[in-house]
């Protein structure tokens, strides 16, 4: 098998050569690394691709050669690790076949024939289309394909179908210090201000240092006044996780921005929708949980509110109780984001999604709806409208 992937990528024009390929084996041969596919990948190039240039040739061919981990020379099966050979069952169809496959037709329906599964499957399943398992076409389990379903043990989301997720998952925080490479979105962000001047006055007032010199036939008489800030107050929920992960670049660069241009910034992290609790830190998501409850009392209604998030999941994580992806919210989220909107009257949802798919989505539909159409595009243009919108109320 590695023969024939060390041909593969002769054949993709990389120059590779028999001792870089001796000095792979002896690695495996020595345990190295612990068998994943990704330890693989990453000692495997550092074995073979000498020149940077030549990272983006190795992983066209790694990703199509091990891909489904399909095609294996008759005798490869002892060479190759464990978790490959599992990963071999994933379930990989064509759009035809998926079509096929019908969901199970709503909310309740899928969490009771879940609960009767529970109670009824005795042992290990895998390829099947009824019971929890590996690699079939069943709603509940992992590596399979079912257009509405649970998640369960799976390592990362493939097909992004799932209404429920029953695996602990892990977000990282966003960095406030990353550089951007413009200044667009902290000049988008600008147009959000009102001016306040505060605290000690040691800033010199020119045009009253004047007019009260002149007031008193040319002596001279300096007035100070307190500097002038932006005294804008900013709310900012930025989801995290799941399909946010596409874009994580994106609103590092927003959040940086917004560390940089609000003076009274407070963020907060969500998953997919607002529910009763949100958190500062994604590491300790798991028990520093803030209740949103708690956030809205103490925050008067002065502050704008920013939400951050493709808004893409399923309906049933905005309308239903128990909804939520990740775990069983007593109230939908709908009923959240009311009592919030209740509160703070400047509240608009920038979305990194492109605006021409918005409609192809009904979570989308129904935020928007729930917002009153104040949601816009993560781009300096959507930026620079969603300002607007907020700086109404100043």
């Amino acid at each position: 098998m590695l023969i024939e992937f060390f041909l593969k990528l002769k054949q993709g024009a990389l120059p590779v050569s028999i001792k870089e390929f001796l000095v792979l084996l002896e690695a495996l041969d020595r345990r190295v690394i612990s068998g994943s596919i990704d330890d693989f990948y990453y000692l495997s190039r550092a074995c073979l691709v000498k020149d940077e240039a030549n990272y983006d040739k190795f992983d066209r061919v790694f990703g199509a050669y091990f891909k489904g981990i399909t095609g294996l020379p008759e005798g490869a099966m002892a060479l190759i690790p464990e978790e490959w050979l599992k990963r071999l069952a994933e379930k990989h169809l064509t759009e035809e076949e998926k079509k096929l496959i019908e969901s199970l037709g709503g909310w309740d329906k899928l969490m009771e024939t879940l609960k009767k599964r529970l109670e009824e499957q005795k042992g290990r399943h895998q390829g099947g289309g009824k019971w929890i398992g590996t690699a079939g076409t069943s709603p509940f389990g992992a590596y399979g394909y079912n257009p509405e379903g649970i998640r369960i043990g799976q390592h990362e989301s493939r097909h992004r179908r799932a209404v429920k997720v029953w695996d602990q998952r892990e977000y990282r925080n966003l960095d406030s210090s990353v550089e951007l490479g413009t200044r667009n979105i902290k000049v988008a962000l600008k147009r959000l201000r009102k001016f306040a001047r505060e605290g000690n006055p040691d800033e010199l007032d020119l045009d009253d240092t004047v007019r009260s010199t002149a007031r008193k036939a040319g002596w001279l008489d300096i007035k100070m006044v307190p500097e002038r800030h932006n005294n804008v107050k900013v709310l900012l929920f930025l989801d995290v996780g799941g399909s946010m992960d596409d874009h994580v670049e994106l609103c590092q660069q927003l959040f940086s921005a917004a560390r940089t241009e609000f003076k009274h910034l407070e963020y907060f992290y969500f998953h997919n929708f607002l529910y009763e609790r949100v958190w500062k830190d994604n590491h300790r998501r798991g028990t520093d949980r803030i209740p949103t409850w708690d956030v809205m009392h103490k925050y008067p209604h002065d502050y704008k509110v920013i939400f951050v998030g493709d808004a893409t999941m399923s309906p049933y994580e905005i309308t239903y109780p128990g909804g939520s992806v990740e775990h069983s919210n007593p109230e939908p989220g709908a009923l959240w984001m009311q009592r919030m909107l209740s509160i703070y009257k400047d509240t608009i949802w920038l979305n990194p999604q492109p605006e021409q798919v918005w409609e192809y989505h009904d979570s989308i539909r129904l935020t928007r709806e729930l917002l009153g159409t104040r949601m816009f595009p993560l781009t300096l243009e959507g930026l620079d409208r969603g300002m607007r919108q907020l700086s109404k109320g100043n």
